[in-house]
């Protein structure tokens, strides 16, 4: 392991170590029913995210080509997802969504020191689509943890438990409104990406891609109809949060799930 490598080594490990004191200490807070020091909180994120974003640098500057693996894009969308919501943070009341996203990114981060991705030479036109499938889905992922966080206070509402660490979480009405906000972003970027997809790409139904290119449209459409039963129909609590969670599942699918066939289980990219 030369220098570069090992720099790039400590880099992660010190991510791993400040997500893990801001996982700690937000799941202490909402355990013992007080409330987050957004302060501290986002001063240790941010430390995170400057050691996490040194680490992806580090670990692309090693290498002749883009890493697209498995590992190294988890690692890189979480990075994303991580610095849109301590900034959005700043303004909206997101900060709650830690509790959840800090363990994610340990893993996320862990797995791509141990991972081996394979370098892939892409164009700049590529490089765009890749940009906007990594924003898409890092806005329908945070999406999804908040709809997590609205059905536990949903659930606590409805069982009385008006009490406890459910009274740090925000307004159900607010809750509501940031889940169709971080939708209606992440649905509009999920957009751009499969019509940049359709443009840069020769065949985007070939073998290799077709899967990617169904589970994408499909989830495309469980949101858009989401969208349009909120503002049709008023859709809203559980109803939102089922189909939420139904398209991030075909999101995953669309992304994960093939690059976990191919690249994990098939051995090949």
């Amino acid at each position: 392991m030369d220098q570069a490598e090992t720099m790039t080594l400590y880099a992660n490990l010190a991510a791993i170590l400040f997500y893990v004191i801001a996982g700690l200490y937000s799941i202490h807070c909402f355990a013992r029913q007080q409330a987050i020091h957004r302060t501290g909180l986002f001063a240790l994120i941010g430390a995170a995210l400057v050691f996490h974003g040194g680490g992806i640098y580090g670990l692309s500057a090693a290498h002749t080509g883009v890493q697209l693996g498995f590992f190294s894009v988890s690692s890189l969308i979480f990075w994303v997802i991580n610095l849109i919501v301590l900034l959005s943070s700043l303004k909206k009341a997101l900060h709650n969504l830690f509790i959840l996203l800090s363990p994610l990114s340990v893993l996320a981060v862990g797995a791509s020191i141990a991972g081996n991705d394979a370098d892939v030479q892409i164009s700049y036109q590529l490089a765009s689509h890749v940009i906007l499938s990594i924003l898409a889905y890092s806005l329908l992922t945070i999406a999804t943890l908040q709809a997590l966080l609205l059905a536990y206070q949903n659930h606590q509402l409805k069982n009385k438990h008006t009490i406890g660490n459910v009274r740090l979480l925000p307004p159900l009405q607010t809750m509501e409104s940031l889940l169709f906000e971080l939708l209606w972003a992440g649905e509009i970027l999920l957009t751009l990406s499969i019509l940049s997809g359709m443009w840069f790409l020769e065949d985007i139904f070939a073998q290799h891609l077709a899967h990617k290119t169904v589970f994408s449209i499909a989830a495309w459409v469980i949101y858009a109809l989401l969208l349009w039963g909120r503002h049709r129909l008023g859709w809203r609590g559980y109803t939102a949060i089922r189909w939420t969670l139904g398209g991030f599942a075909l999101l995953m699918l669309a992304y994960f799930g093939s690059k976990l066939v191919l690249e994990l289980i098939l051995q090949r990219i």
